[in-house]
């Protein structure tokens, strides 16, 4: 496991530091997905190379510089999108410009993945124009120079994406609340601000389609992060200017203009305390005739080993019994718990790959027996260096790009997951 992939690493090894931003957080939400703007272009590319390449005694080398590879690149051996397809789904990661920005970086996201989730450039305060929406009288959306180079890089390599996210209290910018776009002037009536949800949403449909960039698209995060874990609502500005009800406005105008080919999921972060919350919240999203106008809910699933997996389970079967879909959509797992983060210890990384694996492993069981309806699990990055839980070590690849039993545990490759059998 700690032998270094000399080969491989040369050509990735720069991935490691240029993926996914960290998330901030409040002492009082754990694991919320808000992250640090990625428009940073300093070249921190490192390169690690294999300081020892002498031949050992008796060790005898391939003549096949290809077999030689392989042998010593287990990435190019196991591919997680190809182990998804083959129970139906799609397998993802989130996504910053600087994540394909060298060939092998690119070629590394395509060979594993088949889905990707831009971090930030498709956020309210990334795409709505502030100088346009005061010129114009209405909120202008306006798709920044990161998410057409991310679009155009999807659409080359045909990578299905996810859209996130439409509606959030968090990296909205507050001036789309205020009369004339001024924040020093008083709140909008909640017409006024139907109206303008309303435009926003129709505009980020039209816009995609008009870039011929919508059939990309599989699912969209119309709403993220709205209910606490006590059960009551989050009183963010959306739900000041609208009411209550802003929730089922939101997604019955984007059944509006998205179209059938897009899921409309709803998003959340410990979704295991939400359980309830979640199923009673989901079954007022109908119109008058009693159909859904949200087609799935999106666990993030950042998640810890001390998790109880059965516990956790119970709140996916909950969900799945409503008959929507269900999806992880920014999957990490660190090692400890809770504000309890463990050493990167030998026996704390098995523990985490035999996690791994029964996470997986579960919800392919399900996946399979049709009791959950899951076509996409994404994580939120793939290298430990890469994570915004850097310290405690969730991902599949060490922070030198090297896989871990995690990775081998998401690979369902028992016998190097971790587990030691009597």
């Amino acid at each position: 496991m700690k032998k270094k992939l000399a080969l491989f690493l040369t050509g990735v090894i720069v991935l490691s530091l240029l993926g996914c931003g960290r998330t901030q957080t409040t002492a009082d939400v754990p694991t919320q997905d808000e992250t640090v703007s990625d428009t940073d272009d300093t070249d921190t590319t490192e390169t690690v190379t294999d300081t020892d390449q002498e031949t050992q005694p008796g060790t005898e080398t391939s003549s096949d510089p290809k077999e030689e590879a392989a042998q010593e690149d287990p990435l190019s051996q196991y591919k997680l999108r190809e182990l998804f397809a083959s129970h139906g789904m799609k397998v993802g990661t989130c996504l910053t410009t600087r994540m394909f920005k060298t060939k092998k970086s690119s070629e590394f996201l395509t060979s594993q993945f088949s889905s990707v989730t831009m971090e930030n450039a498709m956020k309210p305060d990334s795409i709505l124009d502030k100088k346009a929406s005061q010129e114009s009288g209405d909120l202008v959306v306006s798709f920044g120079a990161d998410m057409i180079k991310m679009l155009d890089w999807a659409k080359e390599n045909n990578m299905a994406m996810r859209g996130h996210t439409l509606v959030w209290h968090s990296q909205t910018p507050e001036w789309i609340f205020y009369e004339d776009f001024d924040t020093k002037k008083a709140l909008v009536s909640r017409d006024v601000m139907l109206a303008r949800l309303t435009s926003y949403i129709k505009q980020v449909f039209e816009k995609l389609e008009e870039g011929g960039y919508l059939e990309l698209f599989y699912a969209y995060d119309v709403a993220n992060e709205c209910w606490m874990e006590d059960g009551s609502m989050r009183d963010s500005k959306w739900k000041q200017t609208i009411g209550d009800d802003y929730l089922w406005q939101t997604f019955n105008i984007a059944n509006q203009y998205a179209p059938e080919s897009v899921d409309l999921y709803y998003n959340d972060y410990n979704e295991q305390f939400k359980t309830e919350t979640l199923v009673n919240f989901v079954n007022t999203l109908v119109d008058e005739n009693g159909n859904y106008l949200i087609d799935g809910v999106g666990f993030q699933a950042h998640l810890y080993t001390s998790d109880d997996l059965d516990e956790y389970f119970q709140t996916v079967d909950a969900l799945a019994a409503t008959g929507l879909k269900v999806e992880i959509t920014e999957l990490d797992v660190c090692l400890g718990k809770y504000q309890g983060y463990l050493p990167d210890t030998e026996e704390n990384l098995q523990e985490q790959g035999r996690y791994y694996y029964n996470l997986i492993q579960g919800i392919f069981q399900r996946v399979d027996a049709g009791t959950l309806n899951m076509d996409a699990l994404t994580f939120w990055g793939y290298s430990d260096s890469m994570s915004w839980r850097s310290e405690a070590h969730p991902l599949l690849l060490n922070a030198l790009n090297q896989p871990k039993y995690a990775f081998y545990g998401a690979m369902q490759i028992r016998e190097k997951a971790g587990f030691t059998e009597e």
